[in-house]
């Protein structure tokens, strides 16, 4: 499998909305390459979020859980978690495709990213997401656990993406100051 996926250290095209009549950035990214990058939406709800996601959102939330497909095969489970404040009542809490994909709809509800926060983990896959993603029993995972943040610093969506391992590059990029510190 060629490279080609979710590039951590370049999640901004994930987090932006996209040109007006665009698809999702991940579309936009696998037709760049020739192929076709499609979505499933398997679940809308609202929840009570695992611990992680309840730390940083709150005890309720909306969850938007799709299977990531590549050419038709799945590569990825991603659940999109937003606060119920922000979700309710939205097309983030309807159980329907959203054209441009989500960061597209909150912006125009007037959330656009001034910070992006990742966590990268490499860890053995649960029964379901290897049986989800087409991987032998046992297999490891990729998860990525990304966080959205406004200009105000309030957190406005948790991504928890369990990826494939083959085919992924991961990028990272920053600036440091004289004293160590990272700056934007």
């Amino acid at each position: 499998m060629r490279p080609l996926g979710r590039h951590a250290g370049e999640p901004v095209s994930y987090v932006l909305p996209q040109p007006p009549g665009a698809p999702d950035a991940w579309t936009t990214e696998a037709a760049q390459q020739g192929r076709v990058g499609s979505q499933r939406l398997l679940e809308v709800a609202e929840v009570v979020p695992p611990g992680a996601v309840a730390s940083v959102l709150g005890p309720a939330v909306v969850v938007r859980r799709r299977l990531v497909l590549l050419d038709g095969q799945p590569v990825e489970l991603a659940d999109s978690y937003y606060p119920l404040e922000i979700a309710r009542g939205t097309g983030l809490a309807q159980a329907a495709r959203i054209r441009g994909g989500a960061p597209t709809l909150l912006a125009e509800l007037g959330f656009r990213p001034d910070e992006v926060a990742e966590q990268l983990a490499v860890r053995p896959g649960t029964a379901a997401e290897t049986a989800a993603l087409d991987l032998p029993g046992g297999s490891q995972v990729v998860e990525l656990v990304r966080v959205t943040y406004e200009r105000d610093g309030s957190p406005y969506e948790v991504a928890v993406m369990v990826m494939r391992p083959e085919g992924r590059v991961f990028r990272y990029r920053m600036k440091v100051d004289d004293d160590g510190v990272s700056r934007r």
